[in-house]
């Protein structure tokens, strides 16, 4: 069964981890336009992304605005009580959540949910807690694996293929 929410943490996963500072002090991150896709495949079936994040930055807010994501959360530092939050409102539980983190302050909902997935740079004290480990590093379509590896063990990737192509 799909799960009924996907979300997704941001630095490390949907960017390298990297931050770049200009000289005035802004703050810039890079993102892999790859994982766009894997909103786009979650939408036309009907199935939210959330952000959950413990960066409050105004450029994740616009990424996720440029990808119409709804849920985005910032600045969170219990990433378990937002999400049983949302999941409330939602009405679903946590075994319908698919999650993609990649550090310590993910692995308390990585633990929790019903399918996990981390990239494949993400330290081993945290990867052995997940079910999926991709081949993606962050920052470089991590995200896009995570929801395309859910959606072909569903058997669902090849007809949203063929109806993007």
């Amino acid at each position: 069964m799909l799960p009924r929410l996907f979300i997704t943490d941001i630095d490390g996963v949907w960017t390298d981890g990297g931050m770049y500072y200009t000289a005035d002090g802004d703050v810039m991150k890079r993102f892999c336009v790859k994982d766009g896709w894997g909103v786009i495949f979650l939408r036309s079936l009907g199935i939210p992304v959330a952000i959950i994040t413990g960066e409050n930055s105004p450029v994740v807010a616009a990424r996720a605005r440029k990808l119409k994501i709804d849920h985005c959360f910032l600045g969170v530092s219990d990433k378990v009580a937002v999400a049983r939050e949302l999941c409330s409102t939602l009405g679903i539980s946590l075994d319908d959540v698919a999650f993609i983190g990649d550090d310590l302050n993910d692995l308390p909902l990585l633990r929790l949910v019903g399918r996990s997935g981390c990239p494949s740079n993400t330290p081993a004290y945290v990867s052995r807690h997940v079910r999926y480990r991709g081949r993606m590093h962050g920052g470089h379509g991590a995200f896009r694996e995570f929801v395309e590896t859910i959606l072909a063990e569903e058997g669902r990737l090849d007809s949203l293929i063929e109806q993007f192509s």
